[in-house]
């Protein structure tokens, strides 16, 4: 009975001595990885997938750009280097031995090995390299860019405009070259300036965007401003307004004008701005001209019938108690009633006619004293 227990622990023993190798737990992978510039490259993720079982190893370099790991399979691996989410490099069937296995990524070689199999020079490769470089760059500042629009515009939204401008302001300090954030910094102190009650403080916000707006105009031909001629156009309807605050009216024309031939479908609404300016500085037969001109591009626009009418009205004589009005004054006045016979100003146009005498004629066909 002892020789029969005895021959069986020798069989047990025996079957623990041929474990294949391909299962020890001792096998290594190691390797350092570096970059283009030949610096550490850390965070990245190098991939083993098995070719035989397709068991996968992932493992991330350390701060010196290094990895390591035990428990490897022996056998043909692929193995790929990535970076968030970007595939850097990759060998094939790399083979796992027993013990130590080291497999190094230097991407600067990696690069030149591709460049020569491809043909291309090392001069051409630099070019390539600088050019790779300048694009990455310019992605970082365009991606900072634009968050500073996005939070510049959440705190436009809410009414916070000292807070728009700063970040805006950081904005062109981050790149001064981009027409849109200078534009935009000009929107900002526009706003802000409606909202000031010390008069020295709103011409001053008024100067500092009319500055900005003319500093986006002259960037605007750059091919990083990338605005459009509607675009444009609404910065040059901005830039008049702003003008027009600050009665620099022969200023605030030329600037409507351009607006109206940049974007001529909206030269409507550029020349009914252009009038109520030319209104508010007197300049009677100038707004008039205007209101025609907004007609003209938009028959449907009621307010500039009616401001026609009221210019008109303003140069209307008197005599033996009776006013008379210039040709046009009553059609103007009708037409405006015609488009929104219930509108703002439908009470004061009926008021302005019985002052001239003109009866009220409107679209549905009815006459009114």
């Amino acid at each position: 009975m002892k020789t029969y227990f005895l021959r069986i622990a020798l069989i047990v023993l025996a079957v623990g001595w041929c474990v294949p190798a391909t299962f020890a737990q001792n096998n290594s992978v190691q390797g350092a990885c570096k970059d283009v510039d030949g610096k550490p490259l850390t965070g990245a993720v190098v991939s083993f997938t098995s070719l035989d079982t397709g068991r996968k190893y992932t493992l991330k370099t350390d701060k010196k750009g290094q990895y390591f790991s035990l428990g490897f399979e022996m056998g043909k691996y692929l193995v790929v280097l990535t970076k968030d989410g970007k595939k850097l490099d990759q060998v094939n069937n790399f083979v796992v031995q027993a013990d130590q296995n080291t497999l190094d990524f230097d991407l600067k070689k990696s690069q030149e090995q591709s460049a020569q199999q491809q043909g291309i020079s090392p001069e051409q490769l630099q070019k390539m390299k600088e050019q790779q470089e300048k694009q990455a760059k310019e992605g970082n500042i365009i991606k900072q860019l634009n968050e500073k629009l996005a939070a510049a515009s959440d705190a436009t939204k809410a009414k916070n405009y000292d807070q728009a401008i700063s970040v805006l302001t950081e904005a062109t300090q981050l790149d001064a070259t981009r027409a849109l954030v200078w534009i935009k910094l000009g929107d900002a102190y526009s706003s802000s300036a409606d909202t000031q009650t010390d008069p020295a403080e709103k011409t001053k916000r008024w100067d500092e965007a009319i500055a900005d707006y003319k500093k986006g105009i002259d960037l605007a031909p750059q091919p990083t401003s990338k605005l459009s001629d509607q675009d444009l156009a609404s910065c040059y309807n901005n830039l008049a307004k702003a003008y027009g605050q600050e009665n620099k009216t022969d200023d605030a024309i030329q600037a409507y004008n351009q607006a109206a031939q940049l974007n001529p479908t909206g030269a409507g609404q550029y020349y009914f701005n252009l009038g109520a300016t030319l209104t508010n500085s007197g300049k009677v037969d100038d707004a008039i001209a205007a209101f025609d001109k907004a007609i003209a591009a938009d028959p449907t626009r009621a307010e500039a019938y009616y401001w026609k009418g009221v210019n008109l009205l303003g140069k209307a004589t008197t005599k033996d108690g009776k006013m008379t009005a210039p040709d046009g004054t009553a059609e103007a006045l009708n037409k405006y009633l015609e488009l929104k016979p219930d509108g703002q100003f439908a009470d004061a146009a009926k008021q302005m006619l019985a002052m001239i005498g003109a009866p009220v004629e409107t679209h549905y066909g009815k006459n009114k004293k």
